[in-house]
């Protein structure tokens, strides 16, 4: 078949060429904003008088009907057309006539790609960011039910103070805001219209880019014809934004996966988050919090992808640039999909109150608090840290925990231990005296959620 850039050569190429050259296969997903944008051209070829009013209405109908065709089922993709935009073309040619030809004046399908990525990913950075939302919910939901459930606090994966369940969930929630705020930046950059900048240097018709511009919620126009046609930082500025989003779903992931293990057994996954062993009937296997953790590695290779293509092209545009979809098409769905299955795991797991506090209370974790306890009566810190250690080491030796030492037994260390030391070294009162905002305490971490509330409304 010969192509519609038939001209300077034949328009025929070898058929494993076509294939190769071609991305109809992977760019057709962008159908909706293509057509959208062709809308939009049309409309102003007309207001400036390029082709007749009546004509860019009989575009606008065509295109119209190609659309609706899509959505429903009644047309199907020619998957032997090179990309979505001559697909698009094709169709409206056949179906127009030489009208139907008039939608590319003024134009270059290096400025159309342009156009349509961005208003395809403008759109998939609002889906993602509605989705981390709902993350962040299930998180906040689990917080405010457990803020005031004790759990050792881990420094070096070795117990280290005592916090509560829910300040360590909001710490995820807060990273979480942050994502959502690096998608918002990285969208406001990516919200800039490059159509109109035709194949490289701008056109010799009177177009009107900043009315096109409002007609597809862009908020200005590229300043200059080659960046515009060339510009791809906002799929790089989207891809690692991505993967740091995927980082905290990791790390998230991990931790669940160490919590639902017998070794520490705080949370249980319910059955529709986990699969069992073909041959280990005992077994319930996180394997969604594992794919998660998994699947950080692919996003991140979706940005070295990116990165690598891009850094040897000159300008303008070059076809090596075909290669910025499948990369960014790839993180963009992967993290959706995590975060499609992370909330509703997160919403549906069972928090083990007493298994996290009988943790806390084995890990010694109140030792510091034992410390400021002698250092409140004037024994240097260095000689309550001494003592704190070897109460601890007494503790280990008789399978003991802090809280279970008579006061007698704390006596032999030390005459200035009275009978409020059980109270200050509960884990309770540990806890509600991390009074600095930010902390761990029950207040705090009601602040907290009070907070991350409001940014997500």
């Amino acid at each position: 078949m010969s192509k519609m850039w038939a001209g300077r050569t034949s328009g025929i190429t070898d058929s494993i060429a076509d294939d190769f050259n071609s991305s109809i296969r992977f760019d057709c997903k962008m159908y909706r904003q293509d057509i959208r944008g062709s809308m939009a051209h049309a409309l102003m070829l007309g207001a400036q008088g390029i082709i007749t009013k009546d004509e860019a209405d009989t575009l606008i109908a065509g295109l119209e009907g190609i659309l609706n065709d899509l959505d429903s089922g009644a047309l199907e993709f020619d998957m032997s057309c090179e990309d979505i935009h001559m697909f698009v073309e094709q169709v409206l040619t056949e179906r127009l006539g030489d009208v139907g030809k008039k939608l590319h004046t003024a134009r270059s399908r290096n400025d159309q790609v342009a156009v349509d990525l961005r208003m395809y990913l403008r759109d998939e950075v609002d889906e993602i960011s509605g989705l981390i939302r709902d993350v962040i919910a299930a998180l906040v939901s689990q917080a405010e039910k457990y803020k005031s459930a004790i759990m050792p606090g881990y420094t070096h994966l070795q117990r280290a103070q005592p916090i509560t369940f829910g300040h360590h969930l909001m710490a995820y929630a807060m990273m979480l805001l942050r994502d959502i705020d690096r998608l918002s930046d990285c969208r406001r950059r990516m919200n800039v219209s490059p159509i109109g900048c035709c194949a490289l240097a701008g056109t010799t018709y009177n177009t009107d880019r900043r009315l096109e511009a409002r007609e597809l919620a862009f908020d200005d126009i590229m300043l200059n014809s080659l960046d515009g046609v060339s510009d791809r930082d906002y799929c790089i500025e989207l891809a690692s934004a991505l993967s740091t989003l995927m980082m905290h779903l990791s790390r998230m992931s991990e931790e669940i996966i160490l919590w639902a293990s017998w070794e520490f057994k705080f949370v249980e996954l319910s059955d529709a988050y986990t699969t069992g062993s073909s041959i280990m009937p005992q077994k319930k296997n996180p394997d969604m919090a594992e794919l998660i953790r998994g699947k950080t590695g692919r996003v991140y290779g979706d940005l070295m992808a990116l990165l690598t293509v891009l850094k040897g092209i000159p300008l303008a545009y070059n076809k090596d640039m075909q290669e910025d979809k499948e990369s960014i098409f790839d993180a963009v769905e992967t993290a959706g999909m995590c975060l499609k299955v992370l909330a509703p795991m997160l919403e549906t797991m069972k928090p083990i109150p007493e298994n996290m506090k009988r943790a806390a209370q084995k890990g010694f974790i109140n030792a510091t608090d034992l410390a400021d306890y002698l250092v409140k009566k004037n024994l240097p810190f260095r000689s309550a840290y001494k003592i704190s250690g070897q109460l601890v080491a007494k503790c280990i030796a008789e399978g003991k925990v802090l809280e279970e030492l008579t006061i007698s037994e704390y006596k032999e260390f030390s005459e200035l231990f009275e009978e409020d030391l059980y109270n200050e070294i509960s884990l309770e009162t540990c806890v509600e005296k991390r009074i600095s905002e930010g902390g761990t305490s029950v207040k705090s971490v009601e602040a907290q959620i009070e907070y991350v509330k409001s940014k997500i409304k």
